[in-house]
């Protein structure tokens, strides 16, 4: 069966970036699960796997744009400390969502980077935004999704969500 929408697909991979610095890899014996056609994968690497079947081993350069997106300078913010609710969990790593600077309506997940005296520095791209990447995937397994797992939006059963 080769992967298309609506499939289950197990794969082993690694990604690196443009250095070939490793970046992420699935563990042995732990490939990632998702639901072809979904969205659930960066849709380069979703596109480059069309097609392939079970053992197919395939190698994909993903540019940013089929990525993680180009880098939003706009996206890179100085905040003052008393913008944020005074119970904000401030610190580095926090996330919170917010209305994107320039594009009314557009919703962005924020990233606390650092905190110097009342100044908060936030960023809502990607860590990986502006990158090209560099996969290696192997495919696992393919199945046909179940009407469960589409109306759910994301894998079940074994090696996948449990309710």
């Amino acid at each position: 069966m080769p992967i298309a929408a609506n499939s289950v697909v197990a794969i082993a991979y690694s990604v690196a970036n443009s250095d070939g610095q490793l970046i992420d890899r699935s563990q042995p014996g732990q490939p990632l699960l998702y639901i072809h056609g979904s969205g659930q994968i960066i849709a380069g690497l979703e596109a480059a796997l069309v097609g392939h079947q079970v053992g197919d081993k395939v190698g994909a350069t993903i540019a940013p744009e089929q990525g993680y997106g180009v880098r939003e300078e706009g996206l890179d913010l100085e905040v003052p400390r008393e913008a944020f609710p005074p119970d904000a969990p401030l610190e580095e790593g926090f996330r919170f969502q917010a209305d994107h600077p320039t594009e009314e309506g557009r919703q962005v997940v924020f990233t606390v980077h650092e905190i110097e005296g009342d100044t908060v520095r936030v960023s809502g791209n990607h860590p990986l935004a502006g990158q090209t990447l560099s996969f290696q995937v192997e495919v696992v397994s393919i199945r046909p999704a179940t009407a469960d797992e589409l109306a759910h939006g994301h894998v079940h059963g074994e090696g996948g969500h449990h309710h």
